[in-house]
């Protein structure tokens, strides 16, 4: 007689089964290609909250079971100042799934509402310098973080349209601050879309943002509030209309940088210009 599955057995499964070729396939594509994953490596998984970083959790303790490369597993969360509502929502989601999440506190929330100013750049830089610290404090020389494709390709747009830069976000980087430290996206090759509809296949409710601004955002009439990043969705998903291949296309594009067609970049902190190489008849 087979053995009954628990719900996050499950859950679990449908990952590399209904949702191998759009979630499982490229999650370890991403994680061969851009080597992010080497054998003693002790990573820290960073939990949110949200559908991407549980569904991160559960991609990296399924490729821990079966994986080639030996590699250690810790599972923590910051709670900067959620609310009850959603500190227990975590703690369900975690329990449910089967994931042992390490809850640690801080007060990023307070402090980032009485900085003024756009908060979200802030909380995004302390929240970092928190799950470092934590991850390196537990013996972890990784922290993985749950951004997506769609993350890559939005950020890269933003960047263009509101900070004149042509940026990208990185599959791994080392950290300036923290001595030995890598951050890594191992979801870097999956699009949002499939991760929404893993949500929903498995009937699971993750918590949003819970950040204290949200509410001001959604009594938005038009839906987008102040985000800069919601704005640029929609503008994908309407270019999408025309152009189904729109984000691999931009995605792409990162991966295919011709340096010798730019007016100037910056590398490693110094600012480069073609005429360096320009050479007068």
């Amino acid at each position: 007689m087979a053995r009954e599955l628990t719900f996050a057995q499950n859950v679990e499964r449908s990952i590399i089964k209904t949702y191998r070729k759009d979630i499982w396939n490229p999650f370890v594509e991403a994680c061969k290609n851009y080597k992010l994953i080497s054998a003693g490596d002790r990573i820290a998984v960073c939990i949110s909250g949200g559908k991407d970083s549980v569904l991160l959790a559960m991609c990296m303790k399924h490729l821990q079971k079966h994986s080639d490369v030996p590699f250690e597993l810790r599972f923590i969360c910051m709670d900067p100042g959620y609310n009850h509502a959603n500190r227990r929502q975590i703690e369900m989601n975690c329990e449910k799934l089967e994931i042992p999440v390490e809850i640690f506190e801080s007060n990023i929330f307070d402090v980032t509402t009485s900085a003024g100013g756009s908060p979200c750049y802030l909380c995004a830089r302390m929240r970092r310098g928190h799950l470092y610290a934590r991850a390196k404090e537990i013996g972890c020389n990784k922290i993985a973080l749950g951004h997506h494709l769609s993350d890559v390709i939005e950020t890269t747009l933003m960047g263009m349209f509101y900070g004149s830069q042509l940026q990208a976000m990185l599959p791994k980087l080392k950290s300036t601050n923290f001595e030995g430290m890598q951050l890594i996206r191992p979801l870097y090759c999956v699009n949002e879309k499939a991760v929404i509809k893993w949500r929903e296949y498995n009937n699971l409710e993750f918590i949003q943002c819970a950040c204290r601004f949200v509410d001001e955002y959604s009594k938005s009439q038009d839906g987008i509030g102040e985000s800069k990043r919601q704005e640029i969705k929609f503008l994908i998903d309407d270019l999408k209309k025309t152009n189904p291949d729109v984000e691999h296309n931009i995605f792409k594009s990162i991966h295919n940088v011709k340096l010798d067609t730019f007016i100037a970049y910056k590398q490693k902190g110094t600012e480069h210009s073609f005429l360096e190489e320009f050479e007068d008849d």
